[in-house]
């Protein structure tokens, strides 16, 4: 295919290609021609131009296929335009001669076609240059017309619509025979030409004024004409004709020349909806004939005209554009409402239900899309004021008393339908309003609720019923209204429950409000069900007394029993018995007093008992659906009565009464089948009248007036889905489904709720359209639980049921029985394979291949295949053929097809066969079908024949006429199942890969270019596959526009395809995709859609798109392509993104100004609310855009700040750096934007949606977190959010008025404690306005159960209560924190002052809230030790509702409550304030008043602790606490809190077992818990509760030994653990306990440490202690630090016991640490520096241990400590250490001065010892040799005892080093100061002699220090620190002659050297010292006396 890509066509290359691989190569040329041309050198084109006319013009008359054709006459078109135009007028006539020419022959048709495709192209693209051949061509084209065949005519008209769009204006000569000719081609009786002459003719009244002036009424009855016997495609055609000529009519564009005079009247819109309802009441016959049916009686207008008419008129008004509407509503709404009234139009309940259907669609698809929030308002309005207005006169005319005026049963009939369509209408516009209706219901003008309450009492039930639906969508909007109307229509029913109206009325009202509460989480307060329960017990008991009103007390009272059931089990649990007995006594207690209830009554009294049992059926069927959980087997078992009874009743009745009850007795049946239906088979398997209902049910669904309905409603869900595309477009799939579907109804009509009022209650967003009861009966699938039921089957009974059973029989799994079962379903399946209904034979395939799978044999698959084959093979006919077509693929389908390639090869040749039988369409398009199937469920083996496909779907696609499209939507399955098929084997790169990736791109090109939407949509999924799986080779760059260019698109399938594959594409290449579409706008002037991508690119335009779109699939694609694209370009266009949620935002049509602005206060209107009077913001790109649109725009705000932080640069959050980057670079980040972020939340926060406002508090909140702690680089000190405080709280006011919802004001609660805490705002007073909304949420819930919420569910007031609370706690525990620190931050301790005031109602109410946590938190065994009455803040019937709350709320008050107990010491003080009127639970923490269960402050205080470590430990086991890491900690921190005051730790102290517990829990936690901060907590935690056995054992000593007295101190008990035996039991010890967690830690950090672990590649030598992290080192000296306290909570045998393993593990450590290599790995200094430190302090803190001078461990101790002394010198053995000197010498010291005499004078020791620290004295390291001198100093300092050896021992080498300095003077400081310390080591050594040795110690000394002094030329030249240490060893010598004068005086005159060396250094010292003085007295006289500054930094 790469020859085809040049300028001219490769003749060479294409003549040696077969006949199809060169229609394949021609048109790949041309496409390659059509994208070349226009970028190509003019010059080079007209210097080709000759060559390639002739070339175009071979392939011309070659017989082109159609796609061919249509690319060669654009690229003659546009080679013409580029080119040279002056030849291009032989090339019309030539194509005019073509199709002049008489031959006839069907070889030369695709010739003749070409060639009128080439004139339509030519003068389309050079227009006005070819006006001269214009008539002569019209002229022509028009002749043949005449004669032309279904193609031509099609394409002539295409033709014409193109020349028509190329001339304009000079084409008004032969308007008229363009008009005349058109008007024959649009009622022709192929639809593709009909599709074709609308288009034209919507060209054609651009220019031609008597379209939609004089000829308007002509035109509009040949489109009604049109419509009729239509397909979906031309309804959407023609009407798209003629609502543009109609709202041309009404609204002329600019006039021109030849419009001038009476031909440009403008036509009002009375007129317009004049002819539209003519045609919906006569359709598209004549005056005559139309008078003629009426007089008949008959009607004969058909459903199709109806539905094109309604599309009509959807299209007038959204020509004439939202503007228009919303000006002229109130005129289209009566125009409207005068139609659905008219009796010609609603004769029949089916027409009525049509009728209907049609204007609701009207009004749905124009007010719904086209107008914004704040005109919907006032639609809204009217429709109400029309209710009220119908309302009025039908009760006016009722109450006349005079008989003639009086109202009659037409008129009411008449009043119904209006008040239906109103009604729906007004229900849907507030539903889609939601919350932003509120303003509707308070304009007393319209009194809204009151005019749809007063609709409740009509006497049409549709009228009823659709009141009813609208109170539900106002529940559903404004949930604070459903209980309100609850209650109103509750007591409206109670007063008038005489009237039949107002029973029916209220109580279907009733229904749908609670229906309702299933779409509202708020819910309904509980006690609502007990006053529906106590109604429908009322309404059921007196139903007998009146029997005028029998039926409608009996239907009211269960249907309210069953939407009672919808509520949940939470309520219906508490009126289930009530229930039961209901269901007991409305059917006879047992079968045999059903025969004697038989034998009595009237058809009348019969039909009252069957409603009763029907709708009790009803009930039943609903709790089944929505309380499973109560359906034990008690319950099913006392349901199983009344259904046997029920059951029975079934065939009696219809022998007894016949017709007289036939309606009753069917909705009776269809009640039974359904509650049967879902329980589950085995609760009735011993049921024998299950027969009996079998029975039954075949003869409903088969009965003779049935099978109409059955054929329509039944056997649609028997096909399979894909299979159903063989009969046309799927309803799901087109925008006009709603009435679309009222075809598929036949005469029947469609659903409408009057028919089951029932589903008035069911859980749907739309309106429910139940069918008629006896259509439901017929869709009543029995089939589901046939086959679940081992009973007996006969052939008789399994024939008619075999297309039911075989389906469920195949997804079962279940075997079909005996041979004779099986021949008649065979039987009867292949011969329905052969009906001439498709329908039938699509089920029939599906049946077949089922029961093939359920007989599971491989002979009876092969021998179904085989008939097939034989089938295909033999057969003629259209119809065999298509059936066993399908059949084929549909067995591949199921049982992995013909299981051998042979029969796969044979089936894929049959079906290619067939796929080429041109004679057909129909036989070809089942085939293609059928070939999809078999490609996508073959798999690997198809491969063989891909690519003998692909050639055949070329071939196809280039020669299948344009007008058979349901066969190119055929194949374009087989092409998306083969890319499919292929996979990622696309990607390859070989010859035969590349041809058929080739093939698969020419496919997708050929479909794109296809006039039908399905085939384009197949086209856009094929690529979409493509770029799957080989993304180099799909073309972006033209892809992407033809994606945008349909993004628009009227039919909603392409619109789906078009955005699932920009999803794909934008997951990874967003920003070429958001590139190639602007660069779209370029080439057009502008998009269609209603924002210009232009404008605000892609993401604008899909904006635009999803507030347009109503489809759930396509919002949601839409929604995740944005999210793609802004995931992986927002950090790159941060300011473009932003700015379009902003614009998205600010689009509303009215102000967003705070709602709270008119209650401000004035002293605070200045501060608040003056912030954001945010006005309109119209200019911006997007107009009234709805509120799920805006609320979409703020959670993309919140996912844009994520993704800064999760993906971009630090300067995101940090100003200082993001203003330094942009001063060098042209970047952009998120801190910039902060205006733009508080502004957007501001307008979210304080809209008039609550989901608006619940998504900008969210986003506030996020802010906050994300950027409290930035600083404002421009005032030090604070921080950039301190300036947005007033926005903030302007924000947060709105969610605290009294109206406020609950989940707002929770969500306002959460961002105030956030603001507060974040230390954002420093100053009380500027605090104190989000303070004061605390308080006040405060004081609500301190009012409590007194004031209960009338309008939500009692968990909602649980909700707010609980935020409320949690906020104060988040406070409180900031507040404390800031107390600590005294930093200042956000108060500081001003905070806490803050909070102070209303700490001791915060604590009670804490306290209650976990109480309650804890009740709600119990096991299920303990349910019935639960409070029955609830707890302090849930009631008990909304329990489940309300452990939710506790579950995210409970842990920040767990720990504020453990502060509050902390700052109190546990002192119980009586401060209980005045205010505090709810109280906080009977039983709460002992602050009952009762006195028989008055407490003891002490037992109050052991209440709250337990309550405390009981919640914390319970959390902290809990094995799903894993994801809620802060609740972790903030348990651990509440554990601490309450460690840290003296009583709880005497609690936890005594009770050895609690503590135990504790430590098990925390060491879990150690093992399971990673976070670093939740490890040092929990070490932590351990500390103090070692501490706190600490202080418990010291208290007992000290007890006992004054309790002891003067005793002998023998006597005192041993206290501490262990005893007398020393005994440590694992599981009750606390030591051991703490040993086991601080092993573990110390192993998991120090893996060396453990035998098993010292061999392991976690490290080599040391090796684990270089990676120890900061966090890390912490832990191992916390973990060492609690290991020193062990020994002081053990007895002296118990000590003795865990001695060996301290010392393990400290000596253990001390080795790790001190065997680093030098420069060992990061963070090995620093842990060096935390850790050593602990290390060597636990080691002094268990050496100094009391127990080792106790009298019964004292030896033990001795010795083993011996043990480790040696240990620790022998560390020195072991290689070559930076730190091993100065850690390990500083231990030795430890042990020196630490441990008892007899550990350290075991004379080996000893000897050891000393051979150290010589060696230490010898290091060449200063540091070394100072550490030595130094800890030598406090060794020979220390007791005689352990001196006086090392003082011996070290004393020479001491003065030898000292002695050694005269000849290496010192040359750094730390020489120096080593020297020093020497000189220090050496004094101490002289002071520790005893006086009679001093003298001589003192004589050595002395000349040491003599010999550091230099003589004066020395001193002027040496080093610093030589010249420190002379003057230090001077001044050492003037302090220590003086005090040994006598043997200083003797040294001098024995040494007359060092005297003159001494004299000659003081007299140095004294002449230095004399000259410092005149230096500073000089300066002193002459300075002046004013000093210059010349220093100014």
């Amino acid at each position: 295919m790469e020859r085809a890509h040049s300028l001219l066509l490769n003749e060479e290359a294409c003549s040696q290609l077969g006949e199809h691989q060169r229609a394949e190569f021609v048109f790949e040329w041309l496409r390659f021609l059509k994208k070349l041309l226009p970028a190509a050198d003019r010059a080079d084109v007209k210097k080709n131009q000759k060559c390639l006319v002739e070339q175009l013009t071979g392939i011309l008359i070659g017989s082109p296929g159609p796609p061919t054709r249509w690319l060669l006459a654009h690229c003659l078109a546009l080679l013409y335009r580029v080119g040279d135009s002056l030849t291009s007028s032989h090339t019309v006539d030539r194509c005019n001669d073509i199709i002049r020419s008489k031959d006839d022959s069907p070889s030369y048709l695709p010739t003749r076609l070409a060639a009128i495709a080439c004139l339509g192209a030519l003068y389309e693209q050079l227009g006005r240059l070819l006006v001269n051949t214009f008539k002569e061509t019209l002229a022509n084209l028009l002749k043949a017309i005449k004669s032309a065949e279904s193609q031509g005519r099609y394409e002539i008209m295409l033709s014409v619509e193109k020349i028509l769009r190329g001339l304009g204006v000079s084409a008004v000569p032969c308007h008229r025979d363009i008009y005349k000719a058109t008007r024959a081609c649009l009622t022709d009786r192929s639809m593709a030409v009909r599709c074709a002459a609308a288009k034209c003719l919507l060209e054609l009244q651009r220019e031609a004024v008597f379209l939609w002036t004089s000829e308007l009424e002509n035109v509009a009855t040949l489109c009604f004409r049109a419509f009729e016997s239509s397909n979906y495609d031309v309804r959407v055609a023609i009407s798209k004709l003629l609502g543009t000529l109609l709202a041309t009519a009404v609204e002329p564009k600019q006039p021109t020349g030849t419009g001038s005079g009476s031909g440009s009247r403008r036509s009002s819109l009375e007129e317009v909806m004049d002819l539209l309802t003519g045609g919906f009441l006569r359709g598209g016959a004549g005056f005559l004939r139309a008078s003629g049916d009426k007089l008949k009686g008959t009607s004969s207008v058909s459903k199709d005209i109806r539905i094109g008419i309604t599309q009509s008129c959807v299209v007038f008004v959204s020509c004439l554009g939202g503007v228009w509407l919303e000006a002229n509503f109130s005129a289209l709404l009566v125009l409207l409402m005068e139609l659905v009234s008219q009796t010609r139009a609603t004769q029949t309940p089916a027409d009525a239900v049509c009728c209907r259907r049609c204007i609701s669609f009207i009004l749905r698809a124009t007010l719904g899309s086209l107008l914004g929030e704040k005109a919907q308002i006032a639609a809204a309005k009217e429709i109400c004021l029309a209710i009220g207005k119908q309302k009025r006169a039908v009760d006016a005319a009722m109450c006349d008393g005079n008989v003639e005026t009086r109202v009659t049963t037409t008129d009411v009939a008449a009043s119904q339908h209006v008040l239906v369509c109103a009604l729906l209408e007004l229900g849907s516009l507030v539903q889609g309003l939601a919350s932003t209706a509120a303003s509707l219901l308070t304009d007393t003008s319209t009194a809204l609720l009151d005019t749809v309450i007063s609709v409740l009492l009509h006497p049409s039930v549709s009228a009823r019923l659709a009141a009813a639906w609208c109170l539900r969508c106002v529940a559903v909007a404004l949930p604070s209204q459903g209980a309100v109307l609850l209650d109103r229509c509750a007591e409206r029913l109670n007063a008038l429950k005489s009237c039949p109206e107002a029973v029916a009325g209220y109580s279907s009202a009733i229904a749908a409000l609670l229906g309702a509460v299933q779409h509202c989480p708020l819910g309904i307060p509980h006690t609502k069900g007990n006053v529906v329960m106590g109604l429908a017990e009322d309404l059921l008991r007196s139903a007998t007394q009146n029997s005028r009103i029998s039926i409608q007390r009996t239907q009211a009272g269960w249907l309210l029993l069953s939407s009672l059931n919808t509520l949940g089990p939470a309520v219906v649990e508490h009126h289930l018995p009530r229930m039961l007995v209901l269901w007991r006594c409305a059917f006879p207690p047992s079968i045999r007093d059903l025969d004697m209830e038989l034998r009595r009554g009237d058809h009348f009294t019969w039909q009252v008992t069957l409603e009763g049992r029907a709708g009790a059926l009803c009930a039943m069927k609903s709790l089944v659906i929505h309380c499973r959980d109560l359906l034990t087997d008690d319950v099913i078992g006392r349901l199983l009565t009344p259904l046997a009874c029920a059951v029975a009743l079934v065939p009696t009745l219809i022998k007894s009464y016949g017709n007289l009850i036939k309606n009753t007795s069917v909705v009776f049946r269809l009640r039974v089948y359904e509650i049967l239906a879902l329980l589950p088979p085995k609760t009735y398997e011993g049921e024998k009248s299950f027969g009996i209902v079998l029975k039954q049910l075949v003869t409903d669904i088969t009965g003779p007036e049935n099978v109409v309905c059955s054929e329509l409603t039944l056997l649609p869900p028997l096909c399979h889905s894909d299979d159903l595309a063989l009969l046309g477009p799927a309803l799901q799939d087109m925008d006009q489904h709603y009435i679309e579907e009222q075809l598929q109804g036949s005469s029947v009509g469609g659903g409408t709720l009057e028919y089951d009022t029932f589903t008035i209650c069911v859980k749907c967003q739309d309106v429910p359209a139940p069918l008629p009861p006896a259509m439901s009966l017929c869709n009543f699938l029995f089939y589901d639980k046939l086959c679940d039921y081992n009973l007996w089957i006969s052939p008789q009974l399994l024939t008619p049921l075999s297309f039911l059973c075989v389906q469920h029989l195949g997804s079962s799994r279940v075997g079909l029985g005996p041979e004779e079962v099986r021949k008649p379903a065979l039987g009867l399946l292949v011969g329905a394979l052969e009906s001439s209904n498709p329908l039938l034979r699509c089920m029939a395939a599906e049946g077949l291949s089922r029961l093939v799978q359920v007989v599971n044999d491989p002979a009876f698959t092969v021998s179904m295949t085989l008939v097939s084959f034989d089938k295909l093979k033999t057969a003629r006919d259209a119809v065999t053929r298509t059936g066993h077509a399908l059949a084929l693929g549909s067995l591949y389908r199921y049982v992995g097809g013909i299981s051998s390639p042979q029969h796969l090869s044979a089936c894929v040749g049959i079906l290619f066969t067939l796929s080429q039988d041109s004679t057909s369409p129909e036989v070809q398009r089942w085939a293609l079908h059928s070939l999809s199937m078999v490609i996508d469920h073959a798999g690997p083996l198809y491969h063989g024949h891909v690519e003998a496909s692909f050639t055949l779907v070329l071939r196809l696609l280039l020669s299948i006429p344009p007008t058979h499209v349901e066969v190119h939507q055929s194949l374009g399955r087989c092409l998306n199942a083969l890319v499919t098929t292929l996979g990622p084997d696309l990607q390859g790169e070989g010859q035969s890969v590349s041809a058929l990736r080739t093939s698969c791109l020419v496919g997708c090109a050929v479909m794109q270019d296809s006039p039908d939407c399905l085939v384009e949509a197949q086209a856009i999924s094929c690529l979409q596959q493509l770029h799957m799986f080989a993304p180099r080779h799909v073309n972006l760059a033209s892809l992407v526009p033809s994606l945008c260019v349909n993004l628009c698109s009227s039919y909603l399938s392409l619109r789906r395809a078009v955005v699932a594959c920009l999803r794909q594409l934008a997951q990874k290449e967003a920003l070429e995709v958001s590139e190639h579409a602007v660069a779209l706008v370029k080439e057009l002037v502008s998009s269609s859609t209603d924002v210009t991508i232009k404008e605000v690119g892609l993401e604008g335009a899909l904006f635009s798109l999803l507030d347009r779109e109503s489809d759930p699939r396509l919002c949601q694609d839409i929604q995740e392509t944005l999210v793609h694209m802004m995931s992986s370009i927002a950090t790159g266009k941060l300011a473009h993104w932003l700015k379009l949620c902003k614009d998205v935002l600010s689009a509303s049509a009215e102000s967003t100004a705070p709602v709270e602005t008119n209650q401000e206060e004035e002293g605070e209107r200045d501060d608040d609310a003056s912030v954001f009077h945010t006005t309109s913001e119209s200019s911006g790109p997007f107009t009234n855009l709805r509120w799920s649109t805006r609320v979409f725009a703020v959670e993309c705000v919140c996912r844009i700040i994520a993704l800064c932080e999760s993906h971009g640069h630090p300067a995101h959050f940090d100003m200082a750096l993001a203003q330094e980057h942009r001063l060098h670079e042209s970047t952009d980040f998120l801190v910039l934007h902060l205006a733009a972020l508080i502004r957007m939340a501001f307008m979210a926060a304080t809209d008039h949606s609550d989901k608006l406002r619940l998504s900008g508090l969210q986003t506030l909140l996020v802010i906050i977190r994300k950027f409290a702690a930035i600083p404002e680089p421009e005032f030090p000190g604070h921080v950039i959010l301190e300036q947005y405080q007033a926005n903030v709280g302007a924000a947060l006011r709105p969610a605290f008025t009294a109206d406020a919802p609950p989940d707002v004001t929770a969500k306002a609660c959460q961002v105030c404690s956030a603001w507060i805490a974040s230390g954002v705002v420093s100053d009380l007073r500027d605090l104190r306005r989000v303070h004061q909304l605390l308080a006040s949420s405060l004081v609500k819930v301190q009012a409590g159960k007194e004031v209960p919420s009338q309008l939500y569910n009692e968990g909602t007031s649980t909700m707010e209560t609980l935020a409320v609370l949690k906020a104060w706690a988040e406070v409180y525990i900031v507040a404390v924190q800031s107390s600590k620190e005294d930093c200042g931050g956000a108060g500081g301790p001003g905070l806490l002052t803050l909070v102070q005031t209303d700490l001791a109602t915060l604590s009670r109410l804490w306290l209650a809230a976990l109480q309650d946590y804890v009740l709600l938190t119990l096991p299920q065994d303990y349910s019935a030790q639960l409070p029955a009455t609830g707890g302090t803040f849930y009631t008990a019937e909304t329990a489940e509702q309300a452990r939710p709350h506790y579950c995210s709320s409970w842990a920040p008050i767990l720990h504020a409550t453990a502060l509050w107990l902390n700052s109190t010491g546990f002192i119980m003080v009586d401060d209980s304030p005045a205010n505090l009127s709810r109280p906080v639970t009977p039983t709460s923490m002992g602050q009952s008043t009762s006195l028989a269960s008055v407490k003891s402050p002490e037992d109050i205080s052991s209440d709250r602790l337990h309550l405390i470590l009981g919640i914390s430990v319970e959390f902290l086991c809990s094995p799903h606490s894993h994801d809620q890491m802060e609740n972790i900690s903030s348990c651990l921190q509440a554990l601490q809190a309450l460690l840290e005051v003296s009583w709880p730790r005497s609690k936890v102290g005594n009770d050895q077992v609690l503590s135990v517990e504790l430590l098990s829990v925390l060491h879990r936690l150690i093992v399971t818990r990673e976070a670093p901060g939740v490890q040092l907590a929990v070490l932590e935690l351990v500390r103090q509760v070692v501490c706190a056995a600490q202080e418990h054992v010291k208290e007992k000593r000290h007890s006992a030994e004054v309790d002891d007295g003067a005793a002998e101190k023998e006597t005192v008990p041993e206290f501490g653990e262990g005893r007398d035996t020393g005994g440590l039991v694992p599981g009750r010890s606390l030591v051991f306990g703490a040993l086991e967690l601080c092993l573990c830690v110390l192993v998991r950090k120090l893996p060396q440490l453990s035998p098993k672990l010292a061999g392991s590649p976690s490290g080599g030598q040391g090796g684990s202690s270089l990676s120890l992290s900061d966090s890390d080192c912490r832990q191992v000296a916390a973990a060492l630090a609690i290991l020193s306290d062990l020994p002081s909570i053990c007895s002296p045998d118990g000590s003795v016991s865990i001695l060996p393993t301290l010392m393990y593990l400290l000596m253990g450590v001390l080795r790790e640490l001190v065997q680093q290599p030098c420069g060992g790995g990061a963070g090995g200094g620093e842990a060096l520096g935390l850790v050593v430190p602990a290390a060597l302090q636990a080691l002094r803190a268990v050496l100094s241990s009391p127990m080792s001078r106790s009298e019964k461990s004292r030896g033990a101790w001795a010795h083993l400590l011996r043990c480790a002394l040696n240990t620790l010198l022998d560390f020195w053995d072991s290689g070559p250490f930076i730190q091993k000197p100065v850690s390990l010498l500083t231990a030795l010291t430890i042990f020196l001065l630490t441990a008892s005499p007899e550990v350290t004078t075991a004379q080996p020791l000893q000897t050891r010892c000393i051979d150290k620290f010589k060696a230490s004295l010898e290091s060449k390291d200063p540091v070394v040799s100072r550490r030595s001198y130094q800890l030598m100093m406090s060794v020979f300092q220390s007791k005689t005892g352990v001196a006086v050896p090392f003082i011996q021992g070290l004393g020479s080498c001491v003065v030898g080093h000292l002695q050694g300095v005269e000849r290496r003077r010192p040359q750094s400081s730390k020489e120096l100061q080593a020297i020093q310390d020497g000189v220090r080591a050496l004094e101490s050594l002289v002071f520790a002699a005893d006086e009679m040795h001093r003298p001589q110690l003192v004589a050595i000394l002395l000349p040491i220090l003599i010999s550091f002094l230099l003589d004066e030329n020395a001193l002027s030249s040496a080093p610093a620190p030589a010249r420190t240490l002379h003057e230090s060893a001077l001044q050492d010598l003037m302090r220590i002659g003086p005090q040994h004068s006598s043997v200083f005086k003797a040294l001098m005159a024995s040494s007359p050297h060092m005297k003159a060396r001494l004299e000659a250094a003081v007299k140095g010292n004294q002449e230095s010292v004399n000259a410092k003085a005149t230096q500073l007295q000089v300066p002193s006289k002459t300075s002046p006396s004013i000093q210059l500054k010349t220093n100014f930094l």
